[in-house]
């Protein structure tokens, strides 16, 4: 480990050099780009199996194509009249604008689809790259910018979040969350509140960042509780900030209709009551302890801890519990146990040991940069916060391996302290001191330890390792939007196919489907289930009461094995086993294609 003296050598003294570290990530974030463009924009053709991009690009036309502001209805997927999307138009609103922008100028509204699809990642990528130099500036000085930019660069780009088209939500998610932690961490109520905001609109956005939001309230009550009276004002600026935000976006989100619905995976009334009360609750305990000694401020924070857990517990119960409670135990065994983003650490070290090391190493690695800063260097607010959020991200990544996708950028600020300490160390010229430098480049790249451990993979276990890269690239068979066009020249009607390919296809052809990987379309995945998994006669009956005209049958797809593994007997094995029953006609110019298509009778 490099000297933790190196490593707290430049520690800044204000925020200075904005304008350069915009500048260098705007050029970083263009080269990005270019080297997409230099391979033909491929994410701009090819979903890979990025359900969300293509839902929200639905979602968006749907809404510039006349469906209300507060109607998330996705009414070409699932049952009869489709189900409520528990997303928020949050992110619909600068893609749809960039897309109405462009079409504008250039009289094409596909141009100007690929315009934002392009240009929205590109701008969530420079926005995340100057939030990690800004933190990386705040923790360790100004050495650390070309560190926090290069391994920044390479850390996103590998993770896929700001790629063409990654119109989800998890890019914006992962930006407010760097917005959040970079502005608590700097001097000031107003960065403060600016911090405030970013969480509330974070939760806005997707309610699984709670946790981190959760964080970030812990972190400005101990900020109260233990720092000098004059850093306190950070509770103050933070509370004041989220309680705000909290009641705006309430308002411009959520339809007053839906405002008291029990609901725990999107903003609501309820939840919004919970970070009012916390918000201004944190900036009134502020002003009446803040002149005061260590226990009236203890007391204060104690009492409205309680005040909010008494109010959650009255107003929202059902969040204390499983999340996915309502959902139907056929989707738990057969879906969401599938899910690869919701697989806790343990599955991924029985099903993908090769990807442990890229997902977990450079998390533990930046925690042990915090851990000796803090050690050997007195610790500041900077570091224990840090610290604090990597912490909680890693946490999470262990339940689910999705909290990656907030660990791994977490984990860049400290590295980026890492790498500059070992540059400056460099600068002796000695051997060991240039071995170091070269150490910590390389220990700070996930891409160094998901190229080591598939290596060590391939020797070990060189075929369980082929099976399952095997199995995550069966997905592109059928993903690529020129799969489609067949099927979108039949006439509209629903069309039976497994959850991957739902998405997919209501973005690229006019027809509807059954089956989505969304937890609120419970009944329609439940259908398919009933339809693919039961013998052929019996599914005839439920597409016969679903009204399904065409079925969809995509033989390189992992869901289609697992279908047949599921329910041999099943009408998925008979397709699969060249035996469709009689009442399936296949539509001949799609045998042999990646997607294949018969009409029901």
């Amino acid at each position: 480990m490099v000297n933790a003296t190196t490593l707290a050598a430049a520690r800044p003294s204000r925020l200075e050099g904005w304008k350069a570290d915009l500048g260098a990530s705007l050029l970083v974030a263009l080269l990005l780009v270019l080297v997409q463009a230099a391979n033909g924009f491929p994410t701009l053709f090819d979903s890979a199996g990025d359900n969300d991009g293509m839902m929200r690009l639905a979602q968006i036309r749907d809404w510039l194509d006349g469906q209300p502001w507060f109607d998330l209805h996705q009414y070409r997927m699932g049952p009869e009249g489709g189900f409520v999307m528990h997303w928020s138009r949050i992110v619909d609103a600068p893609v749809g604008a960039i897309m109405l922008a462009v079409a504008g100028l250039t009289g094409s509204m596909a141009t100007g689809e690929m315009a934002a699809e392009i240009v929205w990642p590109a701008l969530l990528s420079v926005a995340a790259l100057f939030l990690l130099v800004r933190a990386s500036r705040l923790l360790a000085g100004p050495d650390t910018m070309l560190p926090a930019l290069v391994i920044g660069a390479i850390t996103l780009n590998a993770m896929g979040l700001f790629t063409a088209r990654a119109l989800d939500h998890h890019n914006l998610q992962l930006v407010l969350a760097l917005g959040m932690v970079t502005l608590l961490i700097a001097p000031g109520w107003r960065r403060a509140a600016g911090s405030g905001v970013c969480a509330a609109v974070m939760l806005a956005v997707g309610m699984e960042t709670a946790p981190y939001v959760a964080v970030a309230g812990a972190c400005t009550a101990a900020t109260l509780l233990f720092t000098q009276e004059r850093y306190a004002s950070t509770a103050t600026g933070f509370g004041l900030g989220f309680a705000g935000a909290a009641v705006v976006l309430l308002v411009v989100t959520v339809p007053p209709s839906s405002w008291w619905i029990a609901q725990c995976d999107a903003y609501s009334a309820r939840l919004g009551v919970i970070a009012v009360l916390g918000g201004l609750g944190l900036a009134a305990t502020t002003a009446v302890t803040v002149s005061k000694g260590i226990p009236a401020r203890l007391a204060g924070l104690a009492v409205l801890g309680l005040a909010v857990g008494v109010t959650a517990i009255l107003l929202a119960p059902q969040c204390f519990g499983d999340p996915y409670a309502d959902l139907d135990q056929r989707m738990r065994d057969f879906w969401l146990n599938s899910v690869s983003e919701a697989q806790p650490l343990w599955r991924i070290v029985e099903l993908q040991p090769a990807n442990i090391a890229q997902n977990y190493v450079t998390p533990l690695i930046a925690m042990g940069v915090l851990f000796t800063m803090i050690r050997r260097g007195g610790g500041r607010r900077a570091e224990f916060m840090l610290l604090a959020f990597l912490a909680a991200a890693t946490a999470v990544s262990v339940w689910q391996i999705r909290g990656t996708s907030f660990s791994l950028p977490f984990a860049i600020i400290p590295l980026a302290a890492l790498v500059a300490a070992a540059r400056r160390e460099a600068q002796q010229r000695t051997a060991k001191a240039t071995l170091k430098m070269v150490g910590a480049w390389l220990v700070s790249l996930t891409l160094v330890w998901g190229t080591g451990s598939n290596a060590i993979a391939n020797v070990i276990a060189p075929k369980r390792n082929a099976i399952a890269q095997a199995g995550e690239g069966g997905k592109s068979s059928c993903t690529a939007d020129a799969t489609y066009a067949l099927l979108a020249k039949q006439p509209p009607t629903t069309v039976l196919v497994i959850s991957n390919l739902g998405a997919p296809m209501i973005a690229t052809t006019p027809h509807r489907v059954l089956a989505g990987p969304y937890h609120r379309n419970n009944a329609g995945n439940v259908a398919v289930l009933d339809a693919f998994m039961a013998t052929p006669e019996e599914a005839r009956t439920v597409m016969r009461r679903e009204k399904i005209g065409l079925l969809a049958f995509c033989p390189g797809n992992d869901e289609t094995g697992s279908l047949v593994d599921w329910a041999p007997n099943g009408l998925m094995a008979e397709i699969v086993n060249g035996n469709p029953p009689s009442w399936l006609e296949p539509i001949p110019e799609t045998l042999g294609q990646p997607l294949v298509l018969y009409r029901v009778h």
